[in-house]
């Protein structure tokens, strides 16, 4: 970059570096943002296709879940980059609804790139993107309805949306009847949910039909010992955050043996500490042990011979969901452990599933944690499996929490689209423009949709919008047929967390990129000034 002082160019950055203005800068951006829609636009509806992404290292996934796919692509464009936080933020916020959120960001800086060719400045089509977003999270909340936590059938219902399309398809009442379920036992007294008290394991083998929910915790180890009984019935579990061994020292010591007998004294006070950690232990009445740090050999043999079942080595969330199914507390000393600190469980086992050991916690009398086991045939299969798991688990917790539904199928989109048109009119001025272009870029919803079954998209938003002229405000595409049905008889419905938040991230990432009119992208250096951790390129 140049600027001029009396006619002598005066450089400010350093060789190599380039940089883009204005319109070419933003058709750049735009023309990135649209390469990551198109790569996951065609996963968007129940009849979305699949993609197969190969890692550099011959890593293989097969799925249809934006948020995955494009996690899993190697993006290097700023631009593009940001399409990407679009999905990691619909996923974390929504649990779904992620190709929705990336889709419709690209459209809106496609009508918007058209605005700009007509001279429409790109800080009054952001100023009309930011009045219709407010519009239609308030038309939304007028559209939502309400749901108990008690209505399981609505739930179920809106577990199978999230579901449909993905790789629990095959047995989609099966796992959705296990997700309402789960969700229903880990609500909190405050009416949240957290996703992270769903544990979902997963094993190869078997079929779809062996999927079980397990009012407990399912733990991916096995006893610390073969002389330890594989199932405890009656469990009164103790957890531990402190290791029953004895402490090592933290740095380097040498120990010498100056007469005879001294060594044997050392061994013999390891022995005697180890003994007394477990002395401890069986003191409190427990005989099932969880402990989130090592328990040693010695230890080991004395609690086995008290008949204790113990696992160690075990992850922070792990433990913490054992406590949440048993009520125990987790401790971090041995000292003055109280009976009250302890939980209970009816039984507590060890089985081999899929060839693997597992551990097994249920029969609980209030289980507040629990395991959805899945099976499937290939790693690829369960794979999938999961993420749709994943993503009925959160949005049935987030319609639980806020209470609200609307419905699918692009019923919300049509009729956003209808009613922002009639608000554009009241604006005046080129923001109106800009809200107009919002209106139409909604519809690239059931137009995409309808693209993905096969059917025409010209038909079907036609039919869409004649049903809605008409008063039906829930009528949606029928994949199957192209016509438009009331998706509320249909069963197809989803929470309204899920459009508010891809409206309203779709919203922020197309204004953003509209208002970048410089790029200066730096040139690569081997190693930058003063080494690794140096001032960079500029």
């Amino acid at each position: 970059m140049a600027q001029v002082q009396g006619g002598q160019p005066i450089i400010i950055l350093r060789e190599g570096t380039t940089q883009t203005r204005g319109r070419e800068a933003l058709g750049n951006n735009i023309a990135a943002a649209k390469a990551v829609a198109n790569a996951v636009r065609s996963t968007l509806g129940p009849l979305g296709m699949d993609k197969m992404l190969v890692s550099g290292i011959g890593d293989i996934v097969i799925t249809n879940d934006g948020a995955t796919i494009v996690d899993e692509m190697d993006i290097e464009h700023p631009a593009a980059k940001m399409m990407v936080e679009i999905a990691k933020t619909q996923d974390q916020e929504a649990g779904d609804g992620t190709t929705t959120a990336v889709v419709l960001a690209a459209e809106l800086l496609t009508r918007a790139e058209a605005l700009v060719g007509d001279e429409v400045h790109p800080t009054v089509i952001a100023a009309g993107y930011r009045l219709a977003a407010d519009r239609a999270a308030a038309l939304l909340a007028e559209l939502a309805r309400p749901v108990t936590p008690s209505d399981t059938a609505l739930l179920y219902r809106i577990a199978m949306t999230a579901m449909t399309g993905k790789g629990a398809e095959v047995a989609m009442d099966q796992f959705a009847a296990m997700v309402v379920k789960a969700v229903g036992m880990v609500v909190d007294e405050d009416g949240t949910v957290d996703p992270e008290n769903v544990k979902v394991e997963k094993k190869v083998g078997g079929s779809f039909d062996d999927s079980v929910l397990v009012e407990g915790v399912v733990l991916a180890k096995e006893r610390v010992h073969p002389g330890m009984p594989k199932r405890v019935e009656n469990a009164r579990v103790l957890l531990l955050n402190t290791p029953i061994e004895y402490k090592k020292t933290e740095s380097k010591a040498t120990i010498k043996i100056t007469a005879a007998g001294q060594e044997q004294a050392f061994l013999d006070a390891d022995q005697r500490m180890s003994r007394e950690m477990a002395e401890k232990v069986l003191a409190t009445g427990a005989n099932v042990v969880f402990s989130q740090k090592g328990i040693d050999d010695l230890a080991q043999h004395y609690l086995a011979k008290a008949g204790i079942l113990a696992v160690r080595r075990l992850k922070t969330s792990d433990l913490k969901r054992i406590a949440r199914a048993t009520g125990a507390r987790i401790l971090t000393t041995l000292d003055d452990i109280q009976p009250e600190n302890l939980g209970c469980a009816g039984l507590v086992e060890e089985r081999v599933m899929a060839a693997d050991e597992v551990v097994v916690i249920e029969q609980c009398q209030n289980p507040r944690a629990v395991t959805i086991l899945l099976h499937g045939g290939t790693e690829h299969v369960v794979d999938e499996l999961e993420r749709a798991i994943h993503d009925a688990i959160r949005v049935v917790g987030i319609v639980v929490e806020d209470g609200k539904y609307v419905v699918g199928g692009g019923a919300p989109e049509i009729a956003l689209a209808r009613s922002l048109r009639d608000y554009a009119t009241t604006i005046g001025g080129r923001e109106q423009l800009a809200v107009e272009a919002f209106a139409n870029a909604l519809e690239v919803i059931p137009r995409t949709i309808a693209e993905n079954a096969g059917l025409d998209q010209i038909d079907a938003l036609v039919a869409l919008r004649a049903a809605h002229d008409s008063g039906c405000a829930t009528a949606g595409v029928d994949v199957r047929t192209g016509e438009a049905v009331d998706m509320e008889a249909a069963g197809v419905v989803e929470p309204l967390r899920v459009k508010t938040q891809a409206i309203s991230s779709a919203t922020e990432a197309a204004v953003m990129i509209l208002r970048i009119d410089d790029v200066i992208a730096g040139s690569k250096s081997q190693m930058p000034e003063g080494g690794p951790g140096g001032m960079g390129d500029y």
